[in-house]
């Protein structure tokens, strides 16, 4: 999810078919095309141009709505709602690991197989892949990336993951799970108690947001692709 706007003006996008194996979308407003895994202009008067990632999570309905009780919910466009389970159930089994990446694919990078599931994270110039069959083991990450620490957080039920600056009061947190699910947290320094969205719920930094980082849900030849750099975390211990 992106802001659809550059250089201060707001764009509208329609799509425009498949490059290096990623969709394209064109902006009506200049004719530009963007790269969806890059966001950038690859075309047009806005070439070089990068849109900005907004924050968006990625989960189950059930606990969106324990999140957002009054939430509204867009209706189908007619003939797609009687679609939707089938198409729940194919983004859910995803694809075979041993299917091949799509032959446009510009750069390939077999660290992975190409149709792994992953959990992209970029701060400042560094980025890094986290494959969901790993955060399903571990579930709560403490780490550095681009000169932050950060804390990811995995919660199985609802195949939510979410990714903070592990900061609060100018102190270096390190977290570990309250309770299975990792629907809670600790952190060791100060024994406080958080949620999963990095809030403070009880102890000594109660009330304290963490500030929150934007992750990528990418297959693998998708993420690698348009992030040549990427580490991709390891859960082994060392």
């Amino acid at each position: 999810m992106f802001r659809a706007e550059a250089r201060g003006r707001r764009l509208t996008m329609e799509n425009a078919g498949v490059v290096g194996g990623n969709e394209v979308f064109k902006d009506v407003e200049t004719g530009s095309r963007w790269q969806q895994s890059s966001l950038e202009a690859i075309s047009g008067p806005l070439k070089g141009d990068r849109l900005a990632l907004y924050p968006f999570l990625l989960t189950s309905w059930e606990e969106w709505l324990r999140l957002h009780p009054d939430t509204l919910v867009l209706k189908p466009l007619p003939g797609y709602a009687e679609r939707i389970r089938a198409k729940n159930a194919q983004l859910r089994a995803g694809y075979p690991l041993e299917k091949s990446a799509p032959a446009d694919v510009v750069r390939r990078d077999d660290r992975l197989k190409a149709y792994t599931k992953v959990i992209g994270l970029t701060v400042g110039d560094a980025s890094r892949a986290f494959p969901l069959d790993a955060l399903d083991r571990v579930r709560v990450v403490n780490g550095e990336l681009g000169g932050q620490p950060i804390l990811v957080v995995h919660q199985p039920k609802s195949d939510t993951t979410t990714a903070f600056v592990a900061r609060a009061n100018g102190m270096r947190l390190t977290f570990e799970a309250a309770n299975a699910g990792a629907t809670e947290l600790i952190d060791r320094e100060t024994r406080s108690r958080w949620d999963a969205y990095g809030t403070c719920t009880s102890g000594k930094l109660k009330g304290i947001q963490l500030e929150m980082l934007i992750m990528e849900p990418e297959y693998w030849f998708a993420w690698s692709e348009f992030h040549p750099k990427t580490t991709i975390f390891d859960p082994s211990p060392r």
